[in-house]
């Protein structure tokens, strides 16, 4: 489970000189999409495995006014230049996108968004404690902490259902009126001068690992919900999230 220690690793690293796997995130399949790594596209190396995922979310304060996502919403739309939105990366950025996807369905051009960007989650939640930001737009693992002191109230979850555990009453944005769902998917891929019998091995590693107890107990001490892809499977799923990336990439005039 060391791979889920590190950092997504380096694209051109994995793509042009290393047989060993790597680890990646949906914001890499993010920055595939935008263009970030060249010409390169999904099919540029060989995806293993996936092994958890988090989900977007959005904050306020404790005390905060706002109770739900629907009057942060309105209050967003009704005036935004008064609603201040730390986020974990500038324009572009899956903070940016999913706040960016909350406006359209407001229909409120996200170009009159205040976004304050910050180095990362930790950050934004630093702000918003502090009064500088009212609102952040972030990650189920990094609110959790905040949650669980009762310094935050998480508004949305930016997931299909329901989340398990700590923020099980806290509604999606979709029973709130908002199709968003943001799952950011954590896993292991390799280059594609690995061999078909290597890759399948690892492919074979991970699905026995994923089926026992042990992994289970590792991957929630890491924060991240079930999510176990494989394979073929995996790679058909990554060049479909990659095409929507890509798509909302255009919507918003990221990328021509």
């Amino acid at each position: 489970m060391d791979l889920l220690e590190q950092s997504a690793r380096g694209w051109s690293s994995i793509v042009c000189a290393s047989k060993n796997p790597g680890a990646y995130s949906g914001g890499s399949l993010l920055n595939l999409a935008e263009g970030k790594f060249g010409k390169s596209d999904a099919g540029n190396v060989r995806w293993v495995a996936a092994v958890g995922t988090d989900y977007g979310m959005i904050a306020v304060r404790a005390d905060s006014p706002y109770q739900n996502l629907r009057e942060l919403m309105k209050a967003i739309k009704d005036k935004p230049s008064a609603v201040a939105i730390g986020a974990g990366g500038t324009i572009g950025s899956q903070d940016w996108l999913k706040m960016a996807q909350l406006s359209k369905q407001s229909n409120l051009d996200p170009k009159l968004l205040r976004v304050v960007a910050f180095e990362g989650g930790g950050e934004s939640f630093t702000a918003l404690l502090a009064g500088h930001v009212q609102v952040v737009s972030g990650d189920v693992s990094e609110a959790s902490l905040h949650a669980r002191e009762g310094k935050i109230r998480v508004l949305a979850v930016l997931s299909d259902a329901r989340l398990p555990g700590l923020l099980s009453n806290v509604p999606t944005a979709h029973e709130q009126g908002f199709d968003v769902t943001w799952p950011i998917i954590r896993g292991i891929y390799m280059g594609p001068q690995v061999s078909d019998a290597d890759y399948q091995k690892w492919v074979s590693h991970f699905q026995r690992a994923m089926n026992t107890p042990a992994f289970d107990e590792m991957r929630k001490a890491h924060g991240l919900y079930p999510f176990a892809m494989t394979g073929k499977n995996l790679t058909d799923y990554i060049e479909r999230a990659v095409h929507n990336y890509r798509q909302q990439a255009r919507e918003f005039g990221l990328v021509r």
